[in-house]
Parts: structure tokens; sequence; C-alpha cells
């Protein structure tokens, strides 16, 4: 899961010509939920938001306060492009939650806030509406939050498997991996050969 958490004045959603919510001074969230994210890293991120010490306190001393401390107003705002990976320069999506989803698990976090902070002072957009968001950032401070989950990217998970790979072919190979006399008699015969193609044969054999 992923958080883009801003320190407003204020910031509202408008959705057509309807302001559908707003907020004073306090945080401006915008989540994105991935499809592996599970309860831990709704907790997680309640936890941090409510948390995060961005406002100054009594005698104007920096970073000490959290939005709870001050009694400020959270407005939360549904993200999914937040997940977003790019393909060449069009964003995919696929690691996002699928709406149907995300929907009952957004509204869960929601609830976790309210539960552990003041309800009245948790407010919301409108989830899966095409929404103005107007943000006034303060400072500008703006900090970027993503659980300890991560969801695993396709691509990194194949290019991750292609090092093990090519750490398994430069092994120093046992007896019994030493292969056909063919390609140990090529070897011997050509030292400028290379043993590529023998490589990916043991390596594919290995158990």
């Amino acid at each position: 899961m992923k958080a883009i958490i801003q320190r407003v004045t204020k910031a509202s959603v408008t959705v057509g010509e309807e302001q559908i919510s707003s907020i004073g001074r306090g945080l401006c969230v915008l989540l994105g939920i991935s499809a592996e994210d599970t309860q831990k890293d709704a907790e997680y991120m309640v936890r941090k938001i409510l948390n995060l010490r961005v406002f100054e306190d009594e005698n104007g001393r920096a970073w000490s306060h959290s939005v709870m401390d001050k009694e400020l107003e959270v407005l939360c705002v549904s993200q999914f492009t937040l997940q977003c990976i790019l393909k060449g320069n069009k964003p995919d999506f696929h690691l996002a939650m699928p709406a149907e989803l995300a929907q009952p698990f957004y509204n869960n976090i929601l609830e976790q806030m309210k539960s552990a902070y003041k309800p009245e002072l948790i407010k919301d957009g409108q989830f899966g509406a095409y929404m103005q968001v107007q943000i006034q950032n303060d400072g500008p401070v703006t900090i970027h939050l993503e659980s300890p989950t991560k969801p695993t990217d396709a691509k990194q998970l194949s290019k991750l498997e292609k090092q093990q790979q090519r750490k398994e072919k430069t092994r120093p190979k046992g007896s019994s991996e030493s292969g056909r006399e063919k390609g140990a008699l090529r070897s011997k015969a050509d030292p400028n050969a290379s043993s590529g193609a023998e490589g990916d044969v043991s390596s594919e054999r290995e158990p």
C-alpha cells in the first residue's frame, strides 16, 4: 500500500459541481491499495498516518506533534494511480487492487481511522468517482509512505530469477556436473569456444 501524505491548511473534494468533503488544517492522504495488501498493511498505514509527526508543538518546535496530538482533520482520498508502473510511457495499473475488492478494503481503513481517532475529524472523497481534489499544501510538506509488504512486480521477479540462474551457471561444477564428453572435448579443443550452451543445459538439469 502506498500513500502520499500532505500537511495542508485546507483541502476539499468536488464531484461534478458539488463539493462533497472539505477540511481545514490537517492532513490530506492520497491512498493507493495494491492487489496484495492485507489487514496488516491497513493497520500499519492507519497507525503511521495518525501518528506521523509533521506539526509543531505549542512552543513552535517543528516535527513534534501528530494530527491526533493537535486534534486536526484528515481527508482521505482513494488513489489507485499510486500503484502505477510504466510500460514505456504508458501507465499500467495491474498492481492495483480491483475496484470490487478495493472499495470494502478502503472503507475498512476509514473505519479503522475513525475508531483510532475521532470519527467526525475523518473525511473522505467518493470512491470510484471522477474527483477534483483541491489541496493547499502547508510548507510544502509531503511524505511518501509505503507499507512493509510491497506488491511483487512480475518484471522485477523475472530479473531476480535471471540473476539467480546466472549465479548457478558460474558455480564450480562437481564431478556429477562435468557434463557430456563432447562438451568437455570441445572446450579442450577450442579454449576460446563459449560454454554458454552447455552451461544452460547443465543448469536446467540441476534438481
